[in-house]
C-alpha cells in the first residue's frame, strides 16, 4: 500500500499544524505500535519544529515505564494496549516535554499478537489538552482496525491525527508559558 507520508497524511498534519499554531500551542507525542509514525509525517511538514515539540517510541513495556513513568501496575492490571496505558502515555509525555497538547497511541499492528480479548487491529488512543487534569480535557478511544500490519499503523496515524484536531478544535484551549 502506502508510503508513510502520503497525501492525505500530510494534508492531516499540515490541519493539525494550524490548528496548533492558530491557538499558540505545541504538541507532544508518545507511539508504541506506530513506531514513530506519526512523528515522522508531522516533521515531514516544514516548520513543524513551531508545534511539534517530541516525540517518544516507547514499543516496550519497559520503554513506557522509564520515559513516560505508565506504572507497572497499570501494565500489569490492563496490559499494554488499553486506554489506562494510553492515558498514561499522554501524561508523561506531557511531564517530559515543553508541550501543551500531547496524544498517545498503542496497540496490535499483526499480524501477530492479537488475542481473543484484544485481536489484531485493536489500537487504542489517549489526547490531553492542557496538561491541567481539573482545567484541561482528556480523551481516549479504542479503535478496531482491519487490514496489513502496514494499513492498521497507517490507519492509526489518520485517526490519531482526526480525532486530535477535532478535540483541540472542540475545547477551549490557551497557550501555558
Amino acid at each position: 500500500m502506502a508510503q508513510h507520508t502520503n497525501i492525505e497524511t500530510q494534508a492531516l498534519a499540515k490541519q493539525l499544524g494550524q490548528v496548533l499554531r492558530t491557538r499558540s500551542l505545541v504538541l507532544t507525542i508518545a507511539e508504541s505500535c506506530t513506531g514513530g509514525l506519526v512523528s515522522e509525517i508531522i516533521t515531514s511538514i516544514a516548520g513543524s519544529s513551531a508545534w511539534f515539540d517530541r516525540g517518544f517510541v516507547t514499543y516496550s513495556n519497559q520503554a513506557k515505564i522509564e520515559m513516560l513513568d505508565v506504572s507497572e501496575e497499570t501494565l500489569k492490571k490492563h496490559g499494554a494496549v488499553s486506554e489506562q496505558t494510553a492515558y498514561e502515555m499522554t501524561i508523561g509525555a506531557l511531564n517530559h516535554s515543553h508541550a501543551q497538547v500531547g496524544c498517545s497511541v498503542t496497540g496490535i499492528a499483526g499480524p501477530d499478537g492479537g488475542t481473543r480479548d484484544k485481536p489484531v487491529g485493536t489500537v487504542c488512543f489517549a489526547w490531553a489538552i492542557n496538561n491541567d487534569m481539573t482545567h484541561g480535557a482528556t480523551y481516549t478511544s479504542t479503535q478496531l482496525f482491519t487490514g496489513s500490519r502496514i494499513e492498521i499503523r497507517q490507519q492509526s496515524a489518520i485517526y490519531m491525527m482526526t480525532e486530535l484536531i477535532k478535540a483541540i478544535n472542540n475545547t477551549t484551549v490557551q497557550a501555558r508559558h
